[in-house]
């Protein structure tokens, strides 16, 4: 629920703080004292109140300002704020918007217990956090899917499943289909370019390209037969000082073999040269493995200009290739694969009956999740139209009639289905369209009666209401009175409003007024604690300050069935 709020330099309010408790709130004051504007600053704390609209908020001569508000937390809540790494271990939640106004530029930041957050976070925590209501909401229903929504939120949790399920598989089928059309796409392209693709094919044929890394190979034998002459040379030299010696001198194996027999003498005289022994025969065979490799290696080494020229020219050829085409040696050895599946004879139509099959099969998965939703849907329906009217009859509204039409509609995410609340309020009026035919007052009540049936299935959220029971008669007025103050023992409720009947039924009041100080007008709240002070509040909606009127105003606190009455006697 909402625990508190402070405003700083928001509208005609300099400093505000309040806090709120359980139950039924109500704000109550003369026309244009501005008791729609706590609910106008927790719409914008959630993510309203854009450009000019946000500029107005602000107060008059002040470069900042700032909104912060208080929750107690939810599961729903602490499962959003897990999913975006913003856990915390209090059982509140702060959330605040400043503003800062620099340069005639006007710029806002949300917050998350003091971590920065962007507005579309904080539109996808709104929902869990508060509802609000206003009277003549007809573009809220007009809203594409709102009146989908609403029944779903109606259906309760057992939805979620079906919703999760109707959106994977709406989700698989379009990537389905996006294959399927891609490569139907593709079948149409090779068809108007099916002899250049050939000749492409018979170019990479002919080019016989197995290795990828052909090319580094190639080039690797080259550099070796380039320098096949030098390369022979320093063999040759090398043996010969290894094996052959230079210049009449003993070459480094026979110096290496008589400092072993020198050694096998030194050992017969001292047994510990022992390892120094063992470490020149070691030496000596190791340099003998040298010239034995050095030899193989001479041996393979050829001076052959003709396989020279071969290996350039096949060189010359895959650069040519990989320069034509703009692709690199396995990409083309890729696509020449692909080519000769696709020009094979059935090749390409095979590959498309594949993805026909798996378009079909993802379509019959995906209408079938969506046949089990609008079930489910036509039953949350029924439901939700008996439980409307039962609720909008005591509101005036004897003859009224409700219903859900569902009708099919191109598959979505959300699923097949087209959802319209049709109303008719007097006897003999057709139903039709709810936004279309509803007066104010009979949209207060059914906006009312709505959220007062999606308060069962959704009982976390806070719901306010600003001002739905204008141009309401005394005894609607009462009848919405009783249900708000049932509404408001599962629920946190606010309402703006000028019925005396509705502000007597709440478990809080707060008086909202205007006072001009030093020239300057300001905006005051002051919660009304004390009977005697909410009995003057009442006289003063009621039409004054007569006598008659202060005692109806007090017998609205003194009846039982009102929680003023505790207050009263007490």
């Amino acid at each position: 629920m909402l625990t508190g709020l402070r405003l700083e330099n928001i509208a005609l309010i300099e400093r505000l703080e309040l806090t709120f408790g359980t139950g039924f709130h109500v704000l109550t004051g003369e026309t244009g004292a501005g008791k729609s504007l706590l609910l106008d600053a927790l719409d914008a704390l959630l993510g309203g109140a854009q450009g000019g609209q946000a500029a107005r908020l602000l107060r008059r001569g002040s470069d900042r300002g700032r909104i912060e508000a208080g929750f107690s937390l939810s599961p729903p809540v602490r499962a959003w704020l897990r999913d975006q790494e913003l856990d915390t271990d209090d059982d509140a939640l702060l959330i605040s918007r400043d503003w800062r106004l620099v340069e005639g530029r006007l710029s806002s930041r949300h917050r998350i217990d003091g971590t920065a957050v962007s507005r579309s976070q904080i539109l996808e925590l709104r929902p869990l956090l508060l509802d609000l209501t206003v009277q003549g909401q007809t573009q809220q229903l007009a809203r594409p899917g709102q009146q989908r929504r609403w029944l779903d939120r109606f259906a309760g949790e057992g939805q979620i499943p079906l919703l999760e399920a109707v959106r994977f598989g709406f989700r698989r089928w379009r990537e389905a289909q996006g294959a399927l059309a891609a490569a139907r796409a593709d079948l149409e392209r090779l068809e108007r370019e099916r002899e250049q693709q050939l000749q492409l094919l018979d170019d990479l044929e002919a080019a016989t390209l197995d290795d990828p890394h052909e090319r580094q190979q190639l080039q690797i034998e080259q550099d070796r037969l380039a320098h096949g002459v030098r390369l022979q040379e320093g063999v040759g030299l090398l043996l010969g000082r290894l094996v052959e010696g230079a210049e009449a001198a003993p070459s480094a194996l026979d110096h290496l073999a008589a400092c072993e027999q020198e050694l096998q003498q030194m050992q017969g005289l001292d047994p510990s040269l022992e390892p120094l022994r063992q470490a020149c025969t070691d030496a000596l065979a190791g340099l003998q493995d040298l010239a034995r490799d050095l030899d193989r290696y001479g041996s393979g080494l050829e001076s052959d200009p003709d396989h020279l020229a071969e290996l350039q020219e096949r060189m010359a050829q895959l650069k040519a290739l990989e320069r034509r085409h703009g692709r690199d040696l396995a990409d083309l050895i890729d696509l020449r694969d692909q080519l000769r599946q696709q020009l094979a004879p059935g090749g390409a139509e095979a590959s498309l009956a594949a993805l026909e099959q798996a378009e079909a099969a993802a379509r019959r998965d995906r209408d079938l999740a969506n046949a089990g939703l609008t079930a489910a849907r036509t039953t949350a329906a029924r439901e939700l139209e008996t439980r409307l009217m039962e609720a909008l009859r005591p509101m005036g509204l004897t003859h009224v009639r409700f219903a859900v039409a569902i009708e099919p509609a191109e598959p979505g995410e959300e699923g097949a289905d087209a959802v319209a609340f049709r109303f008719s309020a007097n006897p003999g009026q057709p139903l039709a369209p709810l936004a279309e035919v509803a007066s104010g007052g009979e949209m207060s009540r059914f906006l009312l009666a709505l959220k007062t049936c999606l308060a069962v299935a959704d009982p976390h959220v806070t719901l306010l209401f600003d001002e739905i029971d204008t141009g309401v008669s005394g005894r609607v007025s009462g009848a919405m009175a009783d249900l708000l103050r049932r509404l408001a023992e599962r629920r946190q409720v606010f309402c703006v409003t000028h019925q005396p009947l509705v502000a007597a039924a709440a478990h809080h009041h707060f008086r909202v007024s205007k006072v001009v100080e030093a020239g300057q007008t300001h905006t005051r709240v002051h919660q009304l604690c004390e009977t005697h002070e909410r009995q003057a509040e009442l006289a003063e909606l009621a039409g004054g300050d007569s006598g008659e009127v202060r005692s109806y105003a007090a017998s609205l606190l003194e009846r039982p069935d009102h929680p003023g009455a505790e207050r009263g006697a007490a």
